[in-house]
């Protein structure tokens, strides 16, 4: 079982990755073959142990790739390895080895192949998740503010150069290609500057307060969790409402985990509603709610997500706890 574990974790790039030398090496010395080769749908092969006659094993190889069949009589054995809907390449065997053995380690390396690649899909979809975020900057919010930042060059030239800069950091974290995790720190500061903006937007109509304790800002989350949650807040709360709104935010410590909040006073929202949002239902304009529920869970698991409290005229809470610490989560 440790050989097989061993396998999955050698083959996660494939079998033409930098790890099939070594499984092909642990394969061999588990089946006591002479010699074991893994190629992959171009044919190419990484072998270990005794060699065979290439012209026949590349025949071999050939034969087994394209009829999808096992050619599997002692001494030279090779049988298809499948991964998904498809085979995926082969597994070729010099010596006098049970068939059994053979198809065995050939269903081992299906399974590692076939898991390297989903483990690949889920990191692409995660990307693709955070470029749809970045995507999200709203052109109407960036031309208000530009065209509010352009009102002042002249009446406040220095609270113009102010939501200038702000401006620039806004667009910069947001569109910045970084690591999968950032700080808290980081996140607030992005919060802070977005706020800013959209208090010189809103004016008199946005109230702001933003309370974080010192010993969260250090712990590491993923990137662009929790700008999403208050730019909702705002454009789903305050904007629609009449009259002055506020949006609070906090974070603190709550023994080993962290929590923030995201509240406003604005319109709110059916539960119902808020339901199908973090399902992914609730149409393109709430995709943002939904991508960041959806990268919590993945990353820490599905007791962590996003909490919504909200009912129709009385504001919307959403809450984020993650642990303090986790293992591989790091900025």
């Amino acid at each position: 079982m440790r050989c097989a574990r061993a396998v999955v974790d050698d083959l996660r790039d494939g079998l033409s990755g930098p790890g099939a030398r070594r499984a092909a090496r642990r394969l061999r010395r588990l089946l006591n073959a002479p010699g074991l080769g893994l190629a992959d749908l171009s044919g190419s092969l990484v072998w270990s142990g005794r060699a065979a006659d290439s012209e026949a094993v590349s025949a071999l190889v050939d034969q087994v790739l394209r009829g999808e069949t096992a050619k599997d009589r002692p001494p030279l054995m090779a049988a298809p390895v499948y991964a998904g809907d498809g085979i995926a390449g082969a597994l070729v065997v010099v010596g006098q080895v049970r068939r059994s053995a053979v198809r065995e380690a050939a269903s081992w390396v299906a399974d590692a192949v076939e898991r390297g690649r989903l483990e690949a899909s889920a990191d692409r979809a995660e990307q693709a998740e955070l470029r749809a975020l970045r995507a999200e900057i709203s052109p109407h919010f960036v031309y208000n503010a530009l065209t509010v930042i352009s009102s002042l060059m002249r009446s406040d030239p220095d609270q113009a150069s102010e939501l200038m800069l702000d401006f620039a950091d806004y667009t910069r974290y947001s569109l910045a290609q970084r690591g999968d995790y950032t700080t808290l720190s980081d996140e607030f500061h992005a919060i802070e500057t977005y706020l800013a903006l959209q208090r010189a937007v809103l004016g008199d109509r946005l109230r702001v307060q933003v309370r974080v304790a010192p010993e969260v800002l250090g712990v590491a989350v993923p990137y662009l969790v929790l700008q999403p949650l208050v730019e909702n807040a705002v454009r789903h709360g305050i904007e629609p409402r009449a009259g002055t709104g506020l949006i609070q935010v906090t974070g603190e410590a709550q023994g080993n985990d962290c929590v923030i909040s995201v509240e406003d006073d604005g319109v709110g929202m059916d539960p119902e509603h808020a339901r199908d949002i973090l399902a992914g239902r609730g149409g393109s304009d709430s995709v943002g709610l939904a991508n960041v529920d959806r990268r919590l869970r993945h990353v820490y698991g599905p007791w962590y997500g996003l909490v919504v409290e909200t009912a129709v005229g009385a504001g919307t809470r959403v809450i984020v706890r993650v642990p303090r610490f986790q293992p591989g989560v790091m900025p």
